[in-house]
């Protein structure tokens, strides 16, 4: 019986002009769905798990549209509540070269937003599933979703679930004082702690030393040491850390860190070079591929290794959703990288 893993959070339309053209030139736009649970969810349906997506949209057509877009890939929309007047929406445009890219958010008022504690069963919700799954997006959103969340945490922790989150911060959102604030109490409940090269230094001042983002360098010992960190303080038995180097918009070197407290050991994925088609939905898919792992039992060098692979395929794939099987992320973490036509 496949295992069930529960995520909770927005979901928006995503509308991005057509290539590589930015905002000021597009008289059109492509439209997909996306949000960073919705992404991991989306992840895992099509590792084969039992997935289930949590959330609140509009009754109207568009909201519909959205439930679609994850039902076509297998994911459960049966606990997601309807209300509200709008779903949010972010234009992405996206970078090339060494023009960036760039997301404007357009989801305030958002059907999410102003949820309520009662649109949630967590009881039902969580009746049978082995994960839960939320980032830091979901309480920045504001309202009442930061007691929502902490709600949801106690519930996942008394039926037994294994709790993972992603910092996830997006300064657009909310300041670093209310995210370490909000933060610093919905952490505790949380397993596995995830984050990237910047997330731990935003939200809680833990900052690895020796390394330069902008300029490619990054220090193991220092991220180690923040994983290290991070699951002291909040209890987590794991912490990852996604490790990206940006060369331009276009070509970055990734690779993923896992660390276990029970181990007190850093294990780190190789490095992948990657030629990017869409990075958006990138650090979703690693979640999405540490998380299955995990719940497979794999051993850390092994988990990391998925999760960087997962990732890495991701980079390749317009949109958010990592469309990729588990038979390709593992031949590309067995080395078979070369893109070679299959036939």
């Amino acid at each position: 019986m496949a295992k069930k893993v529960v995520t909770f959070g927005e979901i928006m339309m995503r509308l991005n002009p057509e290539g590589y053209a930015r905002l000021l030139q597009s008289g059109r736009f492509e439209v997909s769905y996306a949000g960073g649970e919705a992404n991991v969810a989306v992840s895992l349906a099509n590792f084969g798990l039992e997935s289930v997506f949590v959330s609140k949209v509009p009754e109207h057509e568009i909201g519909q549209c959205a439930v679609n877009a994850l039902r076509q890939f297998g994911v459960d929309t049966s606990y997601m509540a309807r209300g509200g007047d709008r779903l949010g929406i972010y234009f992405c445009e996206k970078g090339a070269s060494q023009r960036s890219s760039k997301v404007i958010y357009d989801r305030a008022h958002s059907s999410i937003a102003e949820s309520v504690k009662a649109d949630f069963d967590w009881d039902a919700i969580f009746a049978g599933a082995d994960w839960f799954h939320w980032t830091g997006i979901t309480p920045a959103l504001g309202g009442e979703l930061p007691q929502i969340c902490l709600e949801a945490c106690k519930a996942a922790k008394e039926k037994g679930v294994t709790i993972s989150c992603d910092l996830n911060y997006r300064k657009k959102l909310w300041s670093r004082e209310q995210a370490g604030a909000v933060m610093e109490k919905l952490l505790p409940y949380t397993d596995v702690c995830i984050a990237n090269e910047e997330d731990a230094k935003d939200v809680f001042g833990i900052e690895a030393e020796g390394t330069d983002i902008e300029g490619g360098r990054l220090n193991h010992e220092g991220y180690a040491d923040v994983a290290r960190r991070l699951s002291k303080r909040f209890g987590c038995t794991m912490a990852a850390i996604t490790l990206r180097s940006s060369h331009s918009a276009t070509d970055n070197d990734w690779a993923g860190m896992l660390y276990s407290q029970k181990e007190d050991r850093a294990y780190f994925s190789p490095v992948y070079h990657v030629h990017i088609v869409d990075r958006v939905g990138g650090g979703d898919s690693f979640g999405g591929g540490l998380i299955y792992s995990l719940l497979n039992g794999f051993e850390p060098e092994k988990a990391i290794g998925f999760a960087a692979a997962a990732s890495c395929l991701k980079h390749s794939i317009e949109h958010d959703f990592n469309l990729v099987s588990v038979a390709e992320v593992e031949a590309l973490a067995a080395g078979n990288g070369s893109g070679r036509v299959q036939r």
